[in-house]
């Protein structure tokens, strides 16, 4: 199948199962979700089969706990510890994450800025002073949690300063859009519900995963590092 052709299938399945939420449809929300991250594997995976990267590793381990954290949290109404569950999951594939800008930030000699760290700690200090209140049990794993992705959001922002533009800002933009995803999440889970907050998070998850995947794509391409 050509790339296009994923990317489209990947798009149809996201619009599926918002409508899913949408229409009150239990089963083909079960369909579809599970179906998302597994297209985004065979995508990336078919996107670069004749290129040998150790780059290639981290993505697909970010995209398939991606995958068992979307799994996961399916079982969480009513039973607490799969909110739990998945959101260890989740944290995983930011670590991956991490590893692959990390990667891909030194294979480029990218320095750092004093504004980028600057970004990262209001965006966390603000989102931690909003949610902490209201945390209850979860006073500890959400704001560690709030660390790793601030941590991948961090060095995302890295890719902004890479020589290929397009892939740097493909991945950035794709991990800002994740932990906007999170953000609200957290917001409508233990802030304040609000009616359109699952659209919000599976549209914004969705193009995220897409964006970095893409970016991914692009960069390993033209690198083909080792």
């Amino acid at each position: 199948m050509k790339k296009i052709n994923w990317v489209i299938l990947f798009l149809l399945v996201l619009t599926g199962n918002i409508a899913g939420m949408y229409m009150d449809s239990p089963w083909l929300e079960k369909i579809t979700k599970p179906l998302l991250m597994i297209v985004m594997i065979i995508y990336f995976v078919s996107s670069l089969t004749t290129v040998s990267s150790g780059l290639k590793k981290w993505i697909i381990a970010a995209l398939a706990f991606s995958w068992l954290g979307d799994v996961l949290l399916m079982f969480q109404q009513g039973r607490p510890v799969f909110f739990l569950l998945g959101l260890s999951a989740f944290l995983i594939a930011h670590l991956f994450y991490i590893f692959f800008f990390h990667r891909v930030r030194v294979n480029e000699q990218v320095k750092s800025r004093w504004w980028l760290p600057a970004v990262v700690v209001v965006y966390y200090a603000v989102l931690i002073a909003v949610l902490y209140p209201k945390l209850g049990d979860m006073k500890v794993p959400v704001p560690v949690y709030g660390i790793v992705i601030s941590f991948m959001l961090l060095l995302a922002l890295h890719m902004l300063f890479i020589k290929n533009s397009k892939a740097g800002q493909l991945m950035m933009a794709g991990a800002v859009l994740f932990i906007l995803s999170d953000s609200v999440l957290a917001i409508n889970k233990f802030y304040q519900p609000f009616e359109a907050a699952g659209l919000a998070v599976m549209l914004t998850y969705g193009i995220a995963q897409l964006l970095i995947t893409r970016g991914a794509i692009a960069y390993i391409s033209s690198k083909r590092s080792k």
